[in-house]
C-alpha cells in the first residue's frame, strides 16, 4: 500500500503549483485543503479495497488502474497562464484563459481580456524574467536561501515525524487494513482545523502548532506505560493527524512561497526532503537499544524545530502569488508594500477560475 500511496503524493507534487495558479487569493486556503483532504480519502478506501482483495498484485493493479483516466484528464487541464506569459507564450496563455472564462461561464471576459491587456498587465514581470531557471536560482538570493533551507526543514520533519508516528502506531498489532483507515480519518478533523487556522491565523503560526502539537502528542506518549494501548494508540493517532495537517499547510506555503518561474522546481527541490525523511524515520528505531524513549525524544524534538524555522518564513496569508524572484525580493526582501503588491494580476482576478 505504500508504493501506491508514495506515488500518489508524487503526483500531487507536480499537479499542485497548476492548481493553485488557477485559484483567485481568497480561495486558495479552501481548495488546498479540499485537495489535500481528497488523499486522506483515498487512504481510507485504499484500506478497505486492500482488505477486499487480499493480495498485493490486486492491489497493485486496482490502484494503478484510476492513473490511466487521469493521464487522459490531464490533457484536458488548462496549463498555468501565469507560467506561459512569463514564457513567452502569451497568446496561448490567452487561449487558456478565454476557455477557462467560458466554462465558468463569463463570456464577457472573453472580450474584456486581449493579448495587450495580458502583457501589460504583467510587463514589469515580463521584463524581469528569463527564459532558462534551474536550481541555482532557488538559493541565488538571500531571501531565496532563507526560503528554500527552512522549506526543506519543513518538509523533512514533517514527513519524518508523520512516518514515524505512523510505525509506531502499526507496533500496536492492530490490523494493517484497519490502521489504514484510521490513518485517512484521523487526518479530516485535523486538516478542517489546519483551514480555520491558515485562513485566520496566518501560515506561519498554523505550520507551526501543527508541528508542535504532534510533538506534543509524541512526548506525552513517552509518559504513557506500556498496558495502557488505548491511550497510546489514540495519542499517537492525534499526533498522526496534526503531522498530516503540517502536509496541508507546507504545500499551500510553498507554493505562495516560490514565484511562477520557479514554482514548480521548488515545490520538487524542497518535498524531496520529505522522500529523505520518510527513509530515515525507519533508521531511528535503532536507537530503541540505547533507550526506549531515545526514538520517539528524535521524533518529536525535530517537529519542534521544524516549527521554530516555520516563522523564519514571510507570512502569505491574503498575499498574490508572486511571479519572479525580483517579485519576492520586492514583496518580502524589504518589506515593501506597494499597491500592485497587494492586487491580483487584472487578467486572472476576472477570470476567477477554479480548473
Amino acid at each position: 500500500m505504500e508504493v501506491n500511496f508514495n506515488v500518489c503524493k508524487r503526483d500531487r507534487h507536480d499537479s499542485v503549483p497548476t492548481v493553485m495558479e488557477w485559484i483567485p487569493t481568497k480561495n486558495r486556503t479552501l481548495v488546498s485543503t479540499f485537495y489535500s483532504s481528497l488523499l486522506s480519502f483515498g487512504q481510507m478506501i485504499l484500506g478497505g479495497v486492500a482488505y477486499s482483495l487480499r493480495d498485493w498484485r490486486k492491489l497493485q493493479v486496482a490502484a494503478c488502474v484510476p492513473y490511466f483516466l487521469f493521464f487522459l484528464y490531464s490533457w484536458w487541464f488548462s496549463e498555468s497562464a501565469r507560467w506561459l506569459v512569463l514564457n513567452r507564450r502569451s497568446e496561448e496563455a490567452l487561449r487558456h484563459i478565454h476557455r477557462v472564462a467560458r466554462i465558468n461561464g463569463k463570456p464577457e471576459v472573453v472580450e474584456k481580456i486581449t493579448l495587450e491587456v495580458l502583457e501589460s498587465s504583467m510587463h514589469k514581470e515580463i521584463q524581469s524574467s528569463k527564459s532558462i531557471y534551474t536550481m541555482y536560482d532557488l538559493l541565488r538570493t538571500p531571501l531565496m536561501r532563507k526560503i528554500s533551507i527552512s522549506l526543506m526543514v519543513l518538509w523533512f520533519s514533517t514527513s519524518f515525524s508523520y512516518y514515524g508516528l505512523a510505525i509506531d502506531l502499526q507496533k500496536f498489532g492492530a490490523s494493517i487494513y484497519l490502521i489504514q483507515v484510521i490513518f485517512g480519518a484521523v487526518d479530516i478533523p485535523a486538516k478542517l482545523a489546519a483551514m480555520v487556522s491558515l485562513s485566520y491565523l496566518g501560515r506561519r503560526i498554523s505550520q507551526s502548532a501543527c508541528l508542535i502539537l504532534s510533538a506534543t502528542f509524541i512526548f506525552t506518549n513517552i509518559f504513557v506505560p506500556s498496558d495502557m494501548q488505548t491511550i497510546r494508540t489514540t495519542l499517537a493517532v492525534l499526533g498522526k493527524g496534526f503531522s498530516s495537517a503540517s502536509f496541508t499547510c507546507v504545500y499551500l506555503f510553498t507554493v505562495e512561497l516560490y514565484p511562477t518561474v520557479i514554482r514548480q522546481t521548488g515545490m520538487g527541490f524542497t518535498s524531496t526532503m520529505a522522500r529523505v525523511g520518510a527513509m530515515a524515520a525507519p533508521a531511528v528505531l535503532i536507537l530503541d537499544e540505547v533507550l526506549p524513549t531515545l526514538p520517539s525524544i528524535v521524533y518529536g524534538g525535530l517537529a519542534v524545530v521544524a516549527g521554530i524555522f516555520s516563522f523564519f518564513l514571510p507570512e502569505t496569508l491574503n498575499v498574490p502569488l508572486p511571479e519572479t524572484i525580483e517579485d519576492v525580493e520586492e514583496k518580502w526582501g524589504w518589506q515593501k508594500s506597494t499597491s500592485q503588491n497587494r492586487k491580483e494580476m487584472v487578467a486572472l482576478q476576472d477570470v476567477q477560475c477554479y480548473g
